[in-house]
């Protein structure tokens, strides 16, 4: 089955990471880095690539936003608290929360449809959008081609040790995750905050 998976992505690699860079998987990009390394992948075709995924998926979700403001109020009514964070760091930092929103756990996909639902430039935000999503591709793939042997090295203990490498990766994952929804509470609590004082005033 492994060896099948490696025979699938040296024949498809592109095609494959294209679409893996549309749904915002950053593994799919270390692993055309490490491909990169090994030679089964160009690394500048490989930035290319996903780039223009990363690209890509943004412009849905833009889009989603701009010309279905009515399904996502149904169909992310539970992600509400996610699409007013959006808003208020769009309104904060403006053009420069486009170029990072890749970065931000939790929030990547929602972001870009907050705001196709305001009135922003959709021109803009395509030109910001592409120029983010290159230089996302280069800062993940990049340093994975340049220490692809010592990432395959650690891939190859994780595998033969699976259960310690199993609940390390587990407890990564739980403080990330943690640390942005502690980030997520105070900044509504700044908003409600304010949103007191200016009532009272």
């Amino acid at each position: 089955m492994e060896e099948y998976f490696l025979e699938l992505l040296q024949e498809y690699g592109y095609i494959i990471l294209f679409v893996w860079s549309i749904l915002e998987g950053e593994m799919g990009l270390l692993m055309a880095g490490i491909m990169s390394h090994t030679g089964h992948m160009n690394l500048p075709m490989a930035i290319f690539i996903a780039g223009l995924g990363g690209f890509a998926g943004d412009q849905i979700y833009f889009y989603i936003g701009r010309f279905n403001k009515g399904y996502i109020q149904r169909k992310f009514h539970h992600q509400r608290r996610k699409f007013a964070i959006a808003h208020l760091l769009l309104k904060k930092y403006g053009w420069p929360l486009i170029f990072v929103q890749r970065y931000l756990y939790g929030l990547r996909t929602v972001i870009p449809m907050s705001i196709g639902i305001t009135k922003y430039s959709a021109r803009k935000f395509a030109i910001i959008n592409l120029l983010s999503a290159w230089v996302w591709a280069t800062i993940t793939i990049y340093p994975a081609y340049l220490l692809g042997e010592q990432i395959l090295q650690v891939l190859e203990w994780a595998k033969a040790h699976w259960y310690y490498a199993l609940p390390v990766a587990g407890a990564f994952l739980y403080g990330i995750t943690t640390w942005f929804k502690k980030i997520e509470n105070q900044m509504l609590e700044k908003q409600n905050a304010r949103k007191t004082r200016n009532a009272s005033c």
